[in-house]
């Protein structure tokens, strides 16, 4: 994962409210818009004005809410699609996963570093393009 992409992710979950919306849109599926004229429609995903209720109490859509899925939108963690009069969110699964994997690997590239220093750290766990083979040899993280 590039840089610039992975500050633009960390940066949209970096706030209280968005890091909540995108737990509630996790655990979310296959709810039901109710339109003005009462129909109701199936939506994959919370329509807006459902994940403002749950995270403001306040059912209809506010400027805060919109901003904040907007900023999650352009980081590429939410998808926002316009069925009918709903504007249904869901979560977008590349773009966490993207996150997920760059976390994972760079869980796996600090065991070099544990308390077996040296046992592997320019071998199979240097997971994050080679960075821990760049520190030691710096001579700052494994020791030889």
């Amino acid at each position: 994962m590039e840089h610039i992409e992975l500050s633009t992710k960390c940066n949209a979950m970096g706030d209280p409210t968005r890091a909540h919306i995108i737990q509630l849109l996790l655990g979310c599926c296959c709810s039901l818009a109710v339109g003005e004229d009462g129909g109701v429609a199936p939506v994959s995903g919370m329509t807006a004005g459902e994940v403002c209720c749950h995270v403001t109490g306040v059912e209809k859509v506010t400027s805060t809410i919109s901003f904040h899925l907007d900023k999650l939108r352009r980081a590429g963690l939410v998808d926002v699609e316009r069925q009918g009069k709903h504007m249904v969110c869901t979560v977008n699964r590349e773009g966490i996963g993207r996150l997920a994997e760059f976390f994972g690997a760079a869980a796996k590239s600090c065991e070099c570093c544990g308390p077996d220093e040296g046992s592997e750290c320019c071998g199979s766990k240097a997971g994050i393009e080679g960075a821990c083979c760049d520190i030691a040899e710096q001579g700052a993280c494994c020791k030889s």
